[in-house]
């Protein structure tokens, strides 16, 4: 499934609470956790947009910040995240009409990803319904997105729209420091020490009969 995008830049769902709780608000906090320097979305109409909808919860309703797609109803937005992230669940809030995204496709930890990539098997899909409030949460396999350092989202098409159009992604989840692996360097012996390696030498003994 190739795609002609000459962009360079760079299941179940269920209701939650509608209160505004602050602890709802924490939930959502994983956009502090994106490397937003080096986020891309593909397909994006205007340069730079597409990070304008990872914001905190609690400004999901400023609809003066979104991203819209150019050439038609795809987007595909690359995550890096600042350590290694448990995702639990997705929010994604859009107008209602025809712009709103109605499937997403998610891969883990492939950065860069274009348009080609995925013809690959998802690790998860989703069909979607329409959200202009932000509070309908799709909630991923944990197991298989326990240990996330790179997160693809792939909106593959809207409600029948030319472009489609997203207000907020939310992301609910659990944020880890990234452990640094240490190099451990093995010197090897180039040539043998001869020093190391004595060689008791044998010296045969002449015996003589008188």
């Amino acid at each position: 499934m190739a795609h002609g995008h000459g962009h360079g830049h760079g299941g179940c769902s269920h209701d939650a609470d509608p209160l505004e709780t602050p602890e709802r608000g924490l939930e959502y906090g994983l956009y502090r956790r994106i490397d937003l320097e080096k986020l891309e979305c593909l397909n994006e109409r205007r340069e730079g947009s597409g990070r304008l909808v990872f914001r905190a919860w609690e400004e999901r309703g400023e609809r003066g910040k979104f991203v819209e797609s150019d050439d038609d109803e795809e987007l595909l937005f690359n995550i890096p995240f600042t350590g290694n992230v448990k995702l639990k669940g997705i929010i994604i809030m859009g107008e209602d009409d025809d712009t709103h995204p109605s499937a997403m496709r998610l891969y883990k930890n492939i950065p860069h990803m274009s348009f080609d990539d995925t013809a690959r098997e998802a690790d998860q899909e989703f069909s979607l319904n329409k959200d202009v409030t932000g509070e309908l949460e799709y909630p991923t396999k944990i197991a298989r997105f326990s240990s996330v350092h790179h997160l693809s989202i792939h909106i593959s098409k809207n409600f029948g729209a030319e472009q489609t159009k997203i207000l907020y992604i939310g992301l609910r989840g659990e944020w880890t420091e990234a452990q640094r692996q240490e190099v451990v360097i093995c010197n090897y012996e180039a040539a043998a020490n001869p020093s190391d390696h004595s060689v008791q030498q044998v010296v045969p003994q002449s015996h003589f009969i008188a």
